[in-house]
């Protein structure tokens, strides 16, 4: 059912490349003057669905216009790859593309339990390990990639004591009279990227691993194509199609990018699928006597007015989900208008979470980390569940004190994690999210230079001063560091975490307004773009 249509501005993401490629080579022919018959590969794949098992409200943006529609479901995910599957029944091969056991209440009270019968009925081929895959230990992440009938896929996890690779690097997958190579690769920046604690035992590799492995896909196991899973968002994703040599696809996550057209890089194309189980991709090859003739990349809207679910998968969510529902259908607020968190900049949903971490610390500014998960609350109440998909990992706040300097440089490198255009620099999630704290800045600037008419609470900020500030605790970081925000001095662990700061803040202030928040605002990209690929 659609709910609170409001109008977007006009520029809604960078237009991508085109959708249609010529041929890439003319078929060779048989002695006798005759091509084979075109072999079809279908790749149907999700990725960061983030524990949402469920339809949900999900935001969808298109001819100047945001929508907030039902969308998305592990049932509707099950009845569409079941259709596509019966479309090319030797041809077709199904993938998660990662951070699946994080992002819900359901999935931290179980410890990702709660999603393994669900991803199971899925029936999936194969499924590549996210950055978030961790956030339970390396132990139970090992325990759930038992209990998942889809083996794991990844080359860059190894045991930070023996060196042995953790799952199998790739795997040669036979399709419609094809080798398919399927090479995983994950985030390897995780250890830095989430708290220290969470990665504990696992070493990664970095990217100079990949040529090597599909020079031994191409050469050894003789494979026809070579599909790389990765999940390390689209920027680097594009990146290693510019710089690979023999990949013909790149599968990418992390980033929730919605790649309605694919990224065409020579003869690698790559393609992302947004998150929460609101999409799902699907990128037809063709091949013709050992070449690829053409290729389709469709990116499907889950919207429930289109696509029905399986009600044995249902029954089986609902199921899983059984033991929690109380819990997490408790209002704990409500809200005027939608909030949600889809730009890399500022959110209303962020803004709201921000101002609740300041009035818990009674502090001068607060920063909530700039997460992308979690689909849109429309108007109406915020419920427990709510609350979990915004913040899934509730820990302690922290309280310090930072000099006008350090905020100036904590910000300036957070803009080029962000936006730079060296793609090895880019890290994490998006910009913080801030409390009392306000400025300008330039996106397209070197690091340094971006950032303009920084003020805490209307005053320009002073760079000898100190400010009090309020954050989340980060478990596995020095003392010292708050939000990833090293050297602050006085700090403190309060003794109340994000989820009591956010309901007793909801308590206070519902209904909740919030539009545009106009907090951190840059001046050459528009507040309507929802992707971080601008470059």
């Amino acid at each position: 059912m659609q709910q609170n249509t409001t109008p977007a501005p006009t520029l809604t993401r960078r237009k991508m490349c085109g959708t249609t490629l010529a041929a890439l080579a003319s078929a060779s022919f048989s002695r006798a003057g005759t091509p084979s018959a075109e072999k079809k590969i279908t790749l149907a794949f999700f990725a960061d669905i983030h524990g949402q098992l469920e339809e949900h409200p999900e935001m969808y943006w298109a001819g100047g216009r945001d929508e907030i529609v039902t969308a998305g479901g592990v049932a509707r995910i099950a009845k569409l790859m079941r259709e596509i599957r019966a479309a090319n029944p030797e041809g077709t091969i199904t993938l998660d593309l990662g951070d699946t056991i994080q992002g819900s209440g359901h999935v931290a009270m179980s410890e990702g339990v709660t999603m393994v019968d669900p991803i199971n009925a899925l029936k999936l081929d194969y499924w590549l390990p996210g950055n978030w895959e961790v956030i339970f230990g390396k132990k139970v992440l090992l325990d759930i990639s038992k209990k998942l009938t889809a083996p794991a896929v990844v080359a860059n996890m190894r045991d930070e004591n023996t060196q042995q690779r953790l799952f199998k690097p790739y795997v040669i997958h036979n399709a419609a009279g094809l080798k398919v190579a399927l090479i995983g690769f994950t985030d390897q920046d995780v250890p830095m990227r989430q708290p220290p604690s969470f990665s504990k035992g696992i070493h990664y590799e970095e990217t100079d691993i990949l040529q090597p492995l599909v020079d031994e896909a191409r050469k050894e196991s003789r494979a026809d194509l070579v599909v790389l899973m990765t999940h390390i968002g689209l920027p680097k994703a594009i990146a290693l199609a510019e710089t690979l040599k023999g990949v013909d696809v790149i599968l990418s996550a992390d980033t929730h990018e919605r790649t309605e057209e694919a990224v065409i890089r020579g003869s690698t194309w790559v393609v992302e699928a947004g998150a929460f189980g609101s999409h799902l991709g699907k990128l037809e090859i063709f091949v013709q006597d050992g070449r690829i003739t053409r290729r389709d990349w469709k990116l499907i809207e889950l919207r429930a007015s289109r696509y029905k679910e399986d009600a044995a998968v249902k029954e089986l969510v609902e199921k899983s989900l059984a033991p929690y529902r109380d819990n997490l259908n408790r209002v704990i607020g409500s809200t005027q208008s939608p909030l949600f968190r889809y730009a890399p900049v500022e959110t209303p949903a962020d803004a709201v979470l921000a101002d609740a971490l300041r009035a818990a610390g009674g502090t001068e500014i607060a920063l909530s980390n700039g997460f992308r998960f979690a689909y849109p609350i429309p108007v109406g109440n915020i419920t427990e569940n709510d609350l979990w998909n915004y913040y899934p990992i509730n820990s302690r706040l922290k309280t310090g004190k930072v000099s006008g300097t350090q905020l100036q440089q904590f910000f300036e490198r957070e803009l080029e994690n962000v936006f730079s255009k060296n793609t090895k620099r880019l890290f994490g999630g998006w910009v913080p999210r801030t409390s009392g704290l306000t400025f300008n800045f330039h996106a397209g600037r070197p690091e340094g230079r971006r950032i303009i008419d920084m003020r805490i609470n209307g005053q320009p900020v002073q760079a000898d001063r100190l400010y009090t500030l309020t954050s989340c605790e980060r478990e596995g970081d020095l003392e010292s560091t708050v939000c990833r925000m090293r050297d602050v001095m006085d700090v403190q662990v309060l003794d109340v975490d994000a989820h009591q700061a956010v309901r007793r803040y909801l308590k206070e202030h519902s209904p909740v307004t919030m539009g545009q928040p106009g907090r951190i605002v840059s001046l050459d990209i528009s507040p309507a773009v929802r992707s971080q690929f601008i470059n």
